[in-house]
Formats: structure tokens, sequence, C-alpha cells
């Protein structure tokens, strides 16, 4: 067996490649029973949750802002904006994303993982009723038995219900 033999020809790199990048990865994560995915592209960091400086005024969704190394950062309580109780526990995070030109962190009860899912994984948007607006809802990922709520983030930072973006 020569060395040649154990390297794989350059289409069958380009098949594997291929292959690896034809998918959308998403970060998943929980908001009571139910798992969401978001973009992984829009995520900065994952931190832990701590107890933000309130905002005077602010709706109730709105815990606060941090400061991220030198970076005021408003924190998003994305359970209680889909009308969720919001225990704080050992396992609550902040998923710091990049969205709309903004640095906006929101809280979730938990993250789960990175999931790639090819075009055939995701289906459309179901069109019901729902605490969630349709519209911030870019279709529904499946993954064997799990289902997953795709978001689309950006949408939902931007909309006027949120007042973060102008």
């Amino acid at each position: 067996m020569s060395s040649t033999d154990l390297v794989p020809s350059t289409g069958a790199q380009a098949v594997q490649t291929l292959a690896r990048t034809d998918g959308r990865q998403f970060l998943t994560f929980r908001i009571g029973a139910e798992e969401y995915g978001l973009d992984i592209l829009r995520v900065q960091e994952i931190r832990s949750y701590e107890a933000p400086t309130r905002v005077a005024n602010a709706p109730a969704f709105v815990k606060g802002v941090v400061n991220l190394r030198g970076v005021i950062v408003p924190i998003l309580d994305m359970r209680i904006r889909l009308g969720q109780a919001s225990e704080y526990n050992a396992f609550t995070v902040v998923i710091v994303l990049n969205v709309a030109g903004r640095i906006v962190g929101v809280v979730v009860d938990s993250v789960s993982d990175v999931l790639e899912l090819s075009a055939d994984e995701i289906k459309p948007r179901p069109e019901v009723a729902a605490a969630l607006d349709a519209r911030f809802i870019t279709g529904l990922g499946k993954l064997g038995e799990r289902l997953l709520i795709l978001l689309d983030i950006e949408a939902m930072i931007k909309s006027p219900d949120f007042g973060l973006v102008d």
C-alpha cells in the first residue's frame, strides 16, 4: 500500500467538504418544554446568567444591561417575552448575539448543542396562533424525534415589539 492510497482523491475531498457544508448550523436552546434553534453565525458567546443593572421604565422582558468588555449590552429574557415562567438556576444562560448591528443578550433556560440541519430536515413554519409571532419562525427543524423551532432572531430583535432598533 502506497502513501497515496491513504489520501483521498481531490474529487472525494470535494464531496466530503460539500457534505459538511451543505446544511446550516443552529445553536439549540430550551425555553420551558420547547427547543429552539438560531443561526450559529449570529452567536457571539454564551455566558452564565448574572443579574444585570435594571433600566427604569423598561418592559418586563428587558432585564437590564451589562458591561461586556466595555460594551453596554441589553439583556432580554426570552422566557418572559414568550410568556414562560422565569426561574433562574444554574442552567440559565445568556446567549450574546450580534444582530442588526447591535450586541444583545438573550436569557434562555439552557443551551443544548450545535446542530447542522440539511434543507430536507427543515420544514416550513406552521400557520397557527402562538405566543411567538409566526414571522419570527423560519421553519421547524426535524432531527429524528426532536423538533426545533427555528427562529429568525434578527427579525425578532428588529421588531418594534422589542424597541431596540430604530
